[in-house]
Order: structure tokens, then sequence, then C-alpha cells
């Protein structure tokens, strides 16, 4: 959905094949979806699609050559510069190896399940969290990057474990 300047891009990562009821919910009203990896099926991607235009990067877990994925994502909306990866391609990721491989105004990533939304130098570092499987103690989530006036705030929501 966008009205004037205001842009809101669902986030969502590390589903491995379990897409939660409330991630509908969570997700109404965006315009895109970018998912970050660990997909775990087309069925995934063919569900999200009911809420709004996906486009996904393949996880560490995903088998190669689906051609609804790719290794990474790089696209401007608004006047914002945003990347998608999965993270893994730089070792365990961290915000200051991300800042260091991508020159992006936003980075998006998953691998580490662990909600994460850092700002550097007027830069963004966001990982939704994982929305599968509850792994690692983490509560599932995804989130909604809103963009109003080239401005980003990203707010992280909490799904039903």
């Amino acid at each position: 959905m966008s009205s004037g300047d205001q842009r809101i891009i669902g986030l969502i990562s590390d589903t491995h094949g379990l897409l939660r009821a409330d991630v509908h919910a969570a997700l109404s009203g965006v315009e895109l979806i970018l998912h970050a990896g660990d997909v775990g099926g087309d069925e995934i991607l063919d569900e999200l699609a009911l809420i709004a235009p996906v486009r996904a990067v393949f996880g560490n877990t995903d088998p190669p050559g689906n051609p609804r994925m790719t290794d990474a994502i790089d696209v401007e909306i608004g006047s914002l510069r945003i990347h998608v990866s999965h993270g893994h391609e730089v070792g365990p990721p961290t915000p200051e190896k991300l800042l260091a491989r991508y020159d992006a105004d936003v980075i998006i990533y998953g691998h580490t399940h662990k909600q994460s939304v850092v700002s550097a130098g007027g830069r963004w570092i966001v990982n939704p969290g994982a929305a599968g499987p509850r792994r690692f103690n983490l509560l599932p989530s995804v989130g909604r990057l809103r963009i109003e006036n080239g401005q980003p705030t990203v707010e992280i929501i909490d799904l039903t474990p």
C-alpha cells in the first residue's frame, strides 16, 4: 500500500517451510514482501503472494535452482537503496560485516533467527527474525519497513509461538 510519500514493505525470513496464520494479519496492507531466505518451498512463496508480490533470496538451506529466488536483491524504493540477502555469505552475519560488504541504505538479512534493527551512520541493518519453526528459544516474528518522505522506520511484529 502506498499513499503519497509513504511505502510499506513486508520483511520476512527463515520460514523453513512454515507460514504461521498470523503472518497474513502482520503483513496486511504491504505493497511488497521481501523474504531474506531459508524459504522452505514454493508453497510458502505462493501463500505470501496472497498478501502482496514477493521477492525472495536463497538461504543456506534452500536448494539451488529455484527460478523464483535469487542470491541477492538490490532495489530502490522511493529514494532508498535496499539490499536483501540471507547474510550467511559473510560468515556469521553481524551489522558491521554487512555494512562493510553492502553500500545500501537499508540492508535486510536473516540466518541468525534473531530480531535486530540497527541504525549506523544513517544506514539501517534489519533482521526481521525467523517466522517459521521456533528455534533457539526465540519468538517468531516478521517486520514492516515504512518509508515516509525518504526516511525508513522498522517495526518488528511478534507472531504467535
